[in-house]
């Protein structure tokens, strides 16, 4: 069974309240994770909060400064808002997968569409079963300023699972954007209910984001004026560099 309709809750750090926005039935119980409960920091800068029930996933300090120094973002560099969009789109399809491995810059990950859930691996489609190549969605890498991009699957100009699938992420997203809050101000700097490295990615592709809007002079502006950038087929948004 999918979720019943949910709020996104985004902290504005202009007024310090909470904006519950609205979304249809998503049907993605990883994609309501990373973006629920988004948390802005009003100094604009961003502190690890300290665990007080424990350490399950066992990350000492110093591990925890290593990943976070890993994850920085490197090489931003102001980019067309289209470009931001597409960008901010597919990374946030990739965060929405389940994986429990640290990604590398530059290597390959296989984005698979698997029982109803996103899945990332570092195991190809063609070395796994004909079930999980049918859910193959493409194939993703991550960029040294903390962003990702896919080179998509045959399967999605066809119409099946997963197409439909991301014809739904697609929907999603858009209504996201559907607020008069600046797109810094939705993005998933903190995200406590995910995963570990999830929650890592995320936080570091805000701050990639982040620093691209404010290189390109497009801080502050409106989610709805990048709503009207976003592409008829849902598709022509997955950033791809090949």
């Amino acid at each position: 069974m999918y979720p019943a309709p949910f709020s996104v809750l985004i902290r504005s750090a202009a007024c310090n309240k909470l904006f519950p926005l609205r979304l249809t039935t998503l049907k993605f119980r990883i994609f309501s994770r990373v973006m629920g409960e988004l948390r802005h920091s009003e100094s604009g800068n961003f502190a690890i909060a300290r665990k007080t029930d424990g350490n399950p996933e066992g990350k000492g300090l110093n591990g925890l400064l290593f990943d976070w120094h890993q994850s920085a973002p490197r090489g931003v560099v102001a980019k067309p808002r289209r470009q931001l969009l597409a960008e901010f789109f597919t990374s946030m399809l990739v965060l929405s997968a389940t994986f429990k491995f640290r990604p590398v810059v530059g290597a390959s990950n296989y984005l698979y569409w698997l029982k109803g859930e996103w899945s990332l691996s570092l195991i190809a489609p063609g070395e796994w079963s004909a079930e999980r190549r049918a859910g193959f969605v493409g194939t993703c890498v991550l960029q040294r300023d903390m962003t990702w991009t896919i080179d998509p699957s045959g399967l999605l100009a066809e119409d099946n699972v997963v197409s439909d699938a991301i014809g739904r992420f697609y929907d999603a997203f858009a209504e996201t954007l559907d607020t008069d809050l600046a797109l810094e101000e939705i993005l998933p700097f903190y995200v406590g209910r995910i995963p570990y490295y999830q929650r890592l990615y995320a936080s570091a592709l805000s701050r990639s984001m982040r620093a691209a809007v404010t290189l390109g002079d497009q801080a502050s502006i409106s989610c709805r004026q990048w709503y009207i950038l976003l592409p008829r087929l849902n598709n022509g948004l997955l950033a791809y560099k090949g």
